[in-house]
C-alpha cells in the first residue's frame, strides 16, 4: 500500500496543503527544488477543503497541491476524495512538507479512497483498485501510518457489510462474517445461534426475530484479550438489525431500501475490537452484537404483546419498529451480568429522533457516568466522530412505564424519544455505574460524495479507538 521514501520516484506527486500563508516558505522552497514558479501557486490555489490545483514542471512531473483543510481530524477526507477521483491508481508520491499534515490521515484517507460501493457489479465495472504511494519526507511516523491504513482496512470492511442488500447479510452470514475475521486476530469468538439463545435466554432478541423464521436470530459474542496485563475490561454493544420493516408496525415503503444500514452499531463493534487487537492496546474487550432481521409472517411479535427479556424483565411491545432496543436490553445484560466489566458501551441505530436534533453532525451520547461522558465527548471532538450530549435525568423513566408489564418499549408521548430510548435501555445494565449509549443513526449511513444513493460512512471505530487510545486508568 504505502513506502516511505526521502524522494519521489513517481511522475504523479500529490503536495497537501493546509494554508499558502501559514506554509509559504515551504511551499517556496519547494516550488524552487521542483522548477515551478510558487506565484502560479498562490493565484490558482483553491480556498476550499478538496480543491487542488495542477502545476507541471519541465520535466513532466504532475505536482497536484491539494487544500485538505487546517483540521487535522478531517484531511482525509480531503485526501479520499481526491484519489477516489483519480483515474491514476498509482505509483503516487505525497509529499509530507509541514507539521500540519497528519500520516494517520493520509494512510487512513489513501486505504479508502479505494472503497467501492459496487460490491455486486461484475469486476469489469467495479473499479475497486488498491491505490500504491510513497510517502515523502523526513521523520514520518511510521506506526502513525500503519494505524490510519489499519483504520481504513477495517473502516472498509464494516461499510461493505453495510452497503450489502440484506439478502446477501442474513444473521448467519454475519456472524460468520465476525467470526472468521475476529479469530484471525486471536480473538475468541462464539457464536449463540436460535437454539443456543433459547437456552441462554435471550428472550427479548429471538421475540423480535419470529418474522423471519427461515433466518433466525444470532448472538455473537467476541472476546480480546491483551498479551499483558489488561489496565479495563470493556464491555462494548451494537445493535445488528441486518433488515428493519419495522415488523408489524410498518415503516412506510419509500427508503426503506436504506433499512439494510440498521446493523451500523454491530457492524461498528467488530471493526473496534479488530483494530483494537491489532494495534495491541492494553484493554480486555467483550464485543456483544445481537443479530436479527426485523420483518413480518404469522409468528410475529404484535403491538400490545408481552415478551420476556434475559434480565426477567417483561416488556410490553408498544411499538414493533421499536426492537433495537428489544435485541440491545438482551445484550446490555448479558454484558453487565455474565463478563461485569468497567465499563459498557453501546452503539446502535436506533431513533429518528436523534436525527431529528442534531441532524447529521453528531451521535446522541447519553451516560450515567459524567467522566465517560466527558472522555467520549472529547474523543469525538479528536477523531472527527463527533457525539453530543443528552440528558439521561429520571425525569424521563416514567416515560417506559406500562401497566401490564415491568416496563413498554416505546413512550406514548411523542417527544424526547432518543431519551426515552435510553431510559428503557438503562433498565437492562444491572445497575452498572459507568455506561454510555450512543445513538448512531445519523451518523452510520448516509449521503457521500462516493454515490447517488446513500451509503455507509464507517462510523465508530475512530471514535472508540481514540477513546481508548485515552483512557486514562
Amino acid at each position: 500500500m504505502f513506502k516511505i521514501v526521502k524522494s519521489a520516484s513517481s511522475k504523479n506527486q500529490l503536495v497537501p496543503v493546509t494554508n499558502i500563508k501559514n506554509q509559504a516558505d515551504t511551499l517556496n522552497e519547494f516550488c524552487n527544488k521542483n522548477g515551478i514558479t510558487f506565484t502560479d501557486l498562490e493565484e490558482t490555489f483553491p480556498k476550499k477543503a478538496n480543491g487542488f490545483t495542477l502545476l507541471i514542471n519541465a520535466k513532466a512531473e504532475r505536482f497536484y497541491f491539494l487544500n485538505i483543510g487546517e483540521k487535522s481530524n478531517l484531511q482525509h477526507k480531503a485526501i479520499r476524495h481526491f484519489f477516489f477521483n483519480q483515474e491514476t491508481k498509482g505509483p503516487w508520491s505525497v509529499h509530507f512538507l509541514a507539521k500540519y499534515l497528519s500520516e494517520k490521515e493520509v494512510t487512513n484517507g489513501a486505504g479508502l479512497s479505494s472503497y467501492s460501493i459496487g460490491h455486486l457489479k461484475n469486476k469489469e465495472s467495479n473499479n475497486n483498485i488498491e491505490l500504491s504511494l510513497e510517502l515523502v519526507g523526513e521523520n514520518i511516523d511510521i506506526n502513525a501510518c500503519n494505524e490510519g491504513l489499519y483504520l481504513a482496512t477495517y473502516q472498509a470492511e464494516i461499510m461493505q457489510w453495510l452497503d450489502l442488500p440484506a439478502n446477501h447479510k442474513r444473521p448467519h452470514q454475519v456472524a460468520a462474517w465476525m467470526k472468521t475475521g475476529t479469530e484471525k486476530l486471536g480473538i475468541k469468538t462464539t457464536i449463540f445461534d436460535t437454539e443456543a439463545c433459547s437456552k441462554k435466554g435471550f428472550h427479548a432478541l429471538l421475540a423480535v426475530g419470529l418474522g423471519s423464521q427461515e433466518t433466525s436470530p444470532q448472538m455473537v459474542e467476541m472476546h480480546y484479550k491483551p498479551k499483558q496485563k489488561a489496565l479495563k475490561k470493556i464491555a462494548l454493544v451494537g445493535k445488528g438489525v441486518t433488515f428493519d420493516t419495522g415488523g408489524v408496525s410498518l415503516k412506510p415503503g419509500d427508503n426503506m431500501n436504506y433499512m439494510k444500514s440498521d446493523m451500523g452499531g454491530a457492524a461498528a463493534v467488530y471493526g473496534t475490537i479488530a483494530l483494537a487487537a491489532k494495534l495491541e492496546l492494553p484493554y480486555e474487550i467483550i464485543g456483544i452484537t445481537p443479530l436479527t432481521e426485523n420483518c413480518i409472517d404469522g409468528f410475529s411479535v404484535k403491538p400490545g404483546d408481552v415478551i420476556n427479556s434475559y434480565a426477567g424483565k417483561t416488556i410490553e411491545v408498544i411499538n414493533t419498529d421499536a426492537e433495537g432496543r428489544l435485541i440491545l436490553a438482551d445484550a446490555l445484560h448479558f454484558a453487565a451480568k455474565d463478563h461485569k466489566p468497567d465499563i459498557i458501551i453501546d452503539l446502535a441505530t436506533l431513533t429518528g429522533n436523534c436525527i431529528a436534533a442534531l441532524g447529521y453532525a453528531a451521535a446522541a451520547l447519553l451516560s450515567n457516568n459524567d467522566d465517560l461522558s466527558s472522555d467520549l465527548y472529547k474523543a469525538g471532538l479528536a477523531s472527527g466522530e463527533k457525539v453530543w450530549p443528552m440528558p439521561l435525568w429520571d425525569d424521563y423513566k416514567d416515560m417506559m412505564n406500562s401497566d401490564i408489564a415491568d416496563l413498554k418499549n416505546l413512550s406514548s408521548a411523542p417527544v424526547a424519544g432518543a431519551i426515552t430510548a435510553a431510559k428503557f435501555l438503562e433498565h437492562f445494565i444491572d445497575g452498572h455505574t459507568s455506561w454510555a449509549h450512543l445513538d448512531i443513526a445519523g451518523m452510520a449511513f448516509g449521503d457521500s460524495p462516493y454515490g447517488t444513493m446513500k451509503s455507509a460512512s464507517g462510523y465508530g471505530i475512530d471514535l472508540l479507538i481514540t477513546w481508548m487510545k485515552n483512557l486514562e486508568v
